[in-house]
């Protein structure tokens, strides 16, 4: 049984990144905008007051970011899954009980500052990035499709949970859910294959010097010639535009799936056709797995980064739309299509970075980039919550939002991996 499970660790690390991507996913992005109306309406705060509160949690939480990317290059992810679980569990719990603005501004740093970024992406992707190389496409493909499974199950889950039981009780489920699934899933997770005496992609066996047939000896040298360290990737053009074009999309993301249940409400829809309309994002987001998965392993990953954010926008247009014609079926293929493009946005863009500056520093690259994108994440759901304040409608924010997506897909296209770098001795 030990010799099976050993030859079976990647697949273990594999299952274990999709039910962490689920949790990380669930708690953060996904339950915004469940509990943003029944909580501003009982607290009395304004809309933006609500999106500010969570995205300074997560700027706080990109800071974060640059010290713990380089602790999962260094320890691995068990000790930082098994501290964030019980920091964000916490966080949570203090959610459901706080009454006043500045409580709820508190608890929601704790449980997405200082708790969430301990398990969430970057730990994550890094970990799974170090473990695959020949197999990376698939494998950060269907480790991401935890982040489907958050929104095709949770949305609907948790609005049922907050209609019947209030967002109290909504905020002690999620507590409950990080605390049930992180812990035992962090006892299992290791910082790389050779740990425990493995190699990349499920290997038991070093690969012979000098084999050029086997394609995951050609991905491994590949990889090992493409080594960057954190302060020669900040040095290069691709790292600032992989930056700038992933933070354009974490704008348009962040803001769409906080205030989808919000826009589909004030277009006329019930909440739980809103919610609906997300889970729907999220079969999108699953369905389109096996498509990237394929083309991260066949096709120039930049072109399908522009393929992804494009079918988002164009998801955002029709979801325009559905407002304008009232028709429920084609808003419903808007969030489909917004989670088909969005479905490949974690698999293409770890590939991309690894891709660009190797696996040895990855988790510490991520960091550094992790804040400058997480501020684009946090100013695009401010900026949407103020112009509904102002406007009254969100129609125009999710209009831009759609362009932000395609200007993101413009920079990503115009970046370029830089050259082979060998790893310093």
């Amino acid at each position: 049984m030990k010799s099976f499970f050993k030859s079976h660790y990647g697949w273990w690390i594999l299952a274990g990144a999709v039910l962490t991507q689920y949790t990380a996913t669930s708690m953060g992005q996904m339950v915004s905008g469940v509990m943003l109306e029944p909580l501003v309406d009982e607290l009395g705060l304004q809309v933006w007051q609500f999106a500010a509160s969570v995205s300074i949690a997560m700027v706080i939480g990109g800071v974060m970011a640059i010290f713990v990317g380089p602790q999962v290059d260094r320890i691995g992810p068990r000790r930082l899954m098994i501290s964030g679980a019980i920091i964000c569990s916490a966080g949570l719990i203090g959610l459901a009980w706080q009454s006043s603005f500045w409580l709820f501004v508190l608890f929601q740093t704790i449980s997405r500052s200082f708790g969430l970024p301990l398990f969430g992406p970057l730990v994550v992707n890094a970990t799974l990035t170090k473990w695959f190389i020949a197999r990376r496409g698939w494998a950060l493909a269907i480790g991401s499709a935890g982040v489907s499974l958050a929104g095709l199950i949770t949305p609907i889950l948790m609005t049922s949970i907050v209609d019947s039981q209030g967002w109290r009780f909504g905020y002690l489920t999620l507590a409950g859910i990080v605390a049930t699934i992180i812990l035992p899933i962090a006892f299992v997770m290791r910082r790389q294959p050779e740990d425990v005496g493995l190699f990349p992609d499920g290997r038991q066996e070093a690969i012979p010097e000098g084999d050029t047939e086997n394609k995951s000896a050609i991905a491994q040298a590949r990889d090992d010639q493409q080594t960057y360290t954190r302060t020669e990737s900040i040095r290069t053009p691709g790292f600032w535009l992989l930056t700038l074009g992933y933070g354009l999309n974490a704008a348009a993301l962040g803001s769409v799936l906080m205030y989808a249940i919000p826009f589909a409400g004030a277009a006329g829809f019930s909440r739980s056709i809103a919610a609906t309309g997300l889970g729907i994002n999220g079969l999108g987001n699953l369905s389109s797995k096996a498509v990237w998965g394929w083309g991260l392993q066949r096709f120039d990953p930049r072109r399908l980064a522009g393929m992804a954010f494009c079918t988002s926008a164009t998801g955002v247009f029709i979801m325009l739309l559905g407002d304008f014609t009232q028709e429920t079926i084609i808003l419903m293929i808007g969030f489909y299509l917004y989670g088909f493009g969005f479905g490949g946005t974690i698999p293409i863009s770890e590939f991309l970075w690894a891709r660009y500056f190797g696996r040895r520093h990855i988790g510490a690259i991520r960091g550094i980039s992790r804040p400058m994108t997480l501020l684009f994440s946090a100013g695009g759901p401010i900026a949407t919550g103020l112009w509904f304040d102002t406007i009254g409608s969100y129609q125009g924010a999710f209009f831009t939002l759609a362009c932000l997506y395609l200007l993101g897909a413009i920079t990503i296209n115009v970046s370029k991996a830089p050259p082979p770098n060998q790893p310093k001795a």
